[in-house]
């Protein structure tokens, strides 16, 4: 397939999966001249479904720009522009080029400014629109992560153009299973982490929300999760870089921070209201496809494998209470890698993840087959 064609062909999956049709009214958001072979292969397909279509430059080096000039109060103001635009439209994409950040030293305070602010746009996004957020892998951030550049852009386009139909029955039958859960640990060398599921629903993304997408997902008991979680290596949120860093719970709320690199971002990150320091999700990534950890929280938590808890925000389709203007996912490798052992996904005391291999209804939903 040309790459004209693959595009197209993601553009279809991203218009199918927010709905667009005659009358829509879309609004798509790009960062970067990346995604300019994207944002025109979109374009084709809005307008020949009839719909309406406004496009604003957001994000990225605009992003950039305000972290390195704009006064601290700004950084907090949300743009006019963006945010009339998203009570406008039905539908919202956002082409987020993998773009590295910018080797200019930041301040905590501003970069966490900055983090708020965009995380007040994605909940009037998650609140009004239908929306997609696709990332488009550019060989500049596959550089910075040390991965190759084929094996990211491949990975992209096989894991954005899955058989979803297929996935979602598949998916939604391990949704189901865990619908009845209790407890989740998540343990490896390092130590383990505890949360309480009960009576919360689990939901599936196959193909909607994010592409490449593939995920089940929750919204822990605000209050009850407690212990100890690290993520080697690293990775990065908006300009923020962090890398190896550890958690610590008690009641619900994170109590302690380390890291080797950003701590102090994460700390302010966790003190930027009254839910940022609280679990508000809980996530498995599903999508086989995805095999390259490269840095990007909303890839690598597709990857099987992987969890991933967000700090803030939480589902209320899930039954999650907790409110915040930050959701920041958070990823958990917990397949063996180099000199570090598989860590364990466990519900109620039984393994999705063993060692860091898939495990019973994990192995079946990914793999298709018994696990």
């Amino acid at each position: 397939m040309s790459p004209s064609a693959r595009w197209a062909a993601v553009a279809r999956q991203a218009a199918d999966g927010t709905g667009v049709g005659a009358g829509s009214k879309v609004l798509v958001l790009v960062n970067h001249e990346r995604a300019a072979d994207a944002l025109a292969a979109l374009a084709d397909e809005v307008y020949r479904r009839g719909a309406r279509l406004q496009v604003l430059w957001a994000g990225g080096r605009l992003d950039q720009a305000a972290l390195a000039h704009a006064p601290l109060a700004m950084l907090e103001e949300s743009p006019y522009l963006e945010e009339q635009a998203t009570r406008w439209a039905d539908v919202q994409i956002e082409l987020r080029a993998m773009v590295p950040p910018s080797r200019a030293a930041v301040d905590s305070d501003r970069l966490a400014a900055l983090r708020r602010m965009r995380g007040r746009l994605s909940g009037l996004r998650w609140q009004e629109t239908r929306w997609t957020i696709l990332r488009v892998p550019t060989p500049e951030w596959a550089h910075l992560a040390g991965v190759p550049f084929a094996a990211l852009e491949a990975e992209f386009f096989e894991g954005c153009l899955a058989p979803w139909g297929t996935l979602r029955r598949r998916w939604a039958d391990l949704a189901r299973t865990l619908g009845g859960a209790r407890t989740v640990r998540i343990a490896d060398e390092d130590g383990s982490l505890d949360l309480d599921v009960t009576g919360r629903t689990w939901a599936v993304n196959a193909g909607e929300s994010n592409l490449p997408d593939g995920e089940v997902y929750t919204a822990p008991v605000e209050t009850a999760t407690r212990g100890r979680i690290t993520f080697p290596g690293r990775f990065w949120f908006g300009e923020a870089e962090v890398a190896d860093l550890r958690l610590e719970f008690e009641a619900g709320r994170v109590v302690r921070v380390e890291a080797e690199r950003g701590a102090g971002f994460v700390r302010a990150i966790v003190d930027s209201d009254a839910g940022s320091a609280r679990v508000g999700e809980l996530g498995i990534g599903l999508n086989a496809a995805m095999r390259t950890l490269a840095g990007d929280l909303l890839i690598d938590e597709k990857v099987p494998g992987t969890v991933h808890i967000a700090l803030g925000r939480a589902y209320p389709e899930c039954g999650g209470v907790n409110a915040s203007a930050i959701h920041w996912d958070i990823v958990k490798d917990l397949r063996a890698r180099g000199a570090r052992n598989g860590g364990d996904l466990l519900i109620d005391g039984a393994p999705l993840i063993a060692g860091g291999a898939l495990a019973g209804a994990l192995g079946a939903a990914v793999n298709g087959t018994g696990g």
